[in-house]
């Protein structure tokens, strides 16, 4: 289980990769259910990329795979050809979105959005290494 304390320091550590690399970010945490549990929008991230790193948490965490990897695979010709279209829309095939794992277990995931696909994951990584 992810508690709030978690998602805070998930987050606080995700957000000083974004002021390292200064680019301002959404950073959202989910819980293993996909449910979010704490967003972060930083003075001047994008209005858009709230929803989308919200978006990137309950991907990760509803197909326990870090949304680069789900990018990689939903190409067409891919195995996963079209799957942005599934869960009402709520899939992201952009990179930013890593599952959180416990002893193993997916239990939560992280979804950042606000920069390139690169500036992205890194931010995300850095949050998910503070777990």
């Amino acid at each position: 289980m992810i508690t709030l304390n978690d998602a805070r320091k998930i987050i606080a550590a995700a957000e000083a990769k974004a002021q390292e690399i200064g680019q301002p970010m959404n950073i959202a945490v989910a819980d293993a259910g996909g449910n979010l549990i704490a967003h972060v929008r930083m003075d001047g991230a994008w209005l858009g990329s709230i929803d989308i790193s919200i978006k990137k948490a309950f991907t990760s965490r509803a197909f326990d795979i870090s949304t680069k990897d789900l990018a990689a695979n939903s190409q067409s010709g891919q195995q996963f050809f079209g799957i942005h279209a599934s869960n009402d829309g709520k899939v992201m095939i952009f990179a930013g979105g890593i599952p959180l794992k416990k002893d193993g277990q997916v239990v939560g995931a992280i979804g950042v959005s606000g920069g390139s696909g690169e500036q992205d994951q890194s931010v995300a990584e850095a949050g998910a290494a503070a777990f």
